[in-house]
């Protein structure tokens, strides 16, 4: 049985960057792969313990069995890091990953309709300084179509739990200046207190849940910052 094998983020050296493919026993579960991986002392398994697995693009238990031709891709914890002080978009509302400036103005305007008696703003900037180091710039990268599907996700559910009319979420990788937008959300809302209830529900998910990692470049060198543990029904073990 053979699988592919993607990492991600600051266990990307695990494998080349377009993955690799490895033979496993019929029946093998992600728990066995990941203890391969352990016992060819390929990784440390205490970053494998704070990380998650994706089959075919979904979270996963470790006990799932694996299929031959499956997709398995281990994430460590994503996004932007704690607080501290392949394109695509879903038409209407606004789903996407760009690699180039977002244009909020624009996104914020075509959101607004008669409907709505608010529209509430998340603009997330990058900032010149982290952790008391200058910042140079930062480089997002992400398992992309796994990001789009679970950032899908988070939309329909901001709908559905707080009774927003619409949410647009989009994301940008690669390389991005200070003071340039790296995540812009917008919320519109019949009313104010279900939109900022919304908007701040789904910038706190998405960095703990859309696999999108974040490099910090200083003046004295770069990082893979820290992520927010995973929750707890998708979060990994020791291997």
């Amino acid at each position: 049985m053979r699988v592919r094998l993607l990492a991600f983020g600051s266990l990307g050296s695990l494998v080349p960057r377009d993955g690799e493919w490895r033979e496993l026993s019929p029946g093998a579960s992600v728990a066995d792969l990941l203890a391969a991986l352990c016992n060819e002392g390929q990784v440390d398994p205490a970053a494998l313990g704070s990380a998650a697995v994706a089959v075919n693009q979904e979270y996963s238990r470790r006990s799932v069995e694996l299929k031959d031709g499956d997709e398995v891709a281990i994430l460590p914890p994503v996004s932007g890091g704690r607080d501290e002080g392949a394109q695509g978009a879903g038409g209407p509302s606004h789903i996407a990953l760009v690699r180039g400036p977002i244009d909020g103005a624009a996104i914020e305007q075509a959101m607004k309709t008669g409907a709505d008696g608010a529209v509430c703003v998340f603009d997330g900037i990058v900032r010149d300084n982290s952790r008391g180091r200058r910042t140079l710039y930062l480089e997002y990268e992400a398992y992309e179509e796994m990001a789009l599907r679970q950032i899908h996700l988070l939309r329909a559910e901001a709908i559905e739990e707080f009774g927003v009319r619409e949410a647009a979420i989009v994301h940008r990788l690669g390389r991005i200046e200070v003071g340039e937008t790296s995540v812009f959300i917008v919320v519109a809302s019949a009313h104010r207190a279900a939109a900022f209830a919304a908007c701040r529900w789904i910038i706190d998910t998405l960095k703990k849940t859309v696999p999108i990692w974040k490099r910090e470049q200083f003046a004295d060198g770069a990082v893979w910052a820290d992520g927010e543990p995973f929750p707890e029904d998708i979060a990994g073990g020791a291997c």
